[in-house]
């Protein structure tokens, strides 16, 4: 149960960037779900049994710590996209630790966006939908969603995880990417016109998303 008598979330905040470490271990530990999910949902499926969400969210903790001086001087940066921003130099950089002599067996490069790419978006989305067809279905929704989202900037992807596997309103998807609001609706339009196509062939789906 959290202290009642823990300072507000913006005292917290000021207290980070004066150095306090109890007040980082608060708000690490208040983000410590949502960030989990969000590095397992980016997490690349290859690495699966290798490096688990708990490894690389432990790994942004140490970052947080190491880098407390860094938050200071991001005066206008919430805690929240800050950490975010940590989480991904860790993904990146565990993608390219066990997957470079992987790729380069296979002369090619991992992405720097890999674990967060269509790849990973079409397979959760595909997987959502429940047709009796089962696996054939899922393949085949899977390489439909993988192709329409591979036209999507990296950034509209990401306004789609944030709504759709964080249930995050368009509000706090703007606050955590440091979007104006009409920045993130119109990312989040975008993105659903580019994958209505899609949607309308595969069964049940559109409705899953909302659309």
């Amino acid at each position: 149960m959290r202290d009642s008598a823990a300072p507000p979330p913006d005292l917290r905040e000021k207290l980070v960037r004066e150095g306090d470490r109890a007040a980082l271990a608060m708000l690490l530990d208040e983000h410590a779900e949502r960030l989990h999910r969000w590095v397992e949902q980016r997490l690349d499926r290859r690495l699966h049994g290798r490096v688990s969400a708990s490894d690389v969210v432990q790994e942004v903790y140490l970052a947080a710590d190491h880098r407390q001086r860094h938050f200071a001087k991001q005066v206008d940066m919430p805690f929240g996209v800050w950490v975010r921003l940590l989480a991904e130099q860790r993904l990146i950089e565990v993608h390219r630790r066990y997957l470079a002599t992987e790729a380069r067996a296979v002369d090619r490069e991992v992405p720097m966006d890999a674990g967060s790419g269509s790849d990973t978006l079409a397979t959760r989305l595909a997987g959502r939908q429940s047709t009796p067809s089962q696996s054939a279905i899922r393949h085949e929704t899977g390489e439909l969603l993988r192709t329409a989202l591979d036209e999507l900037e990296p950034m509209d992807r990401e306004v789609l995880i944030l709504r759709h596997f964080e249930a995050l309103s368009n509000d706090d998807v703007a606050n955590r990417l440091g979007l104006t609001k009409s920045a993130a609706t119109k990312r989040y339009v975008r993105a659903l016109v580019r994958l209505r196509a899609v949607l309308e062939r595969v069964p049940g789906l559109r409705e899953e998303m909302g659309d």
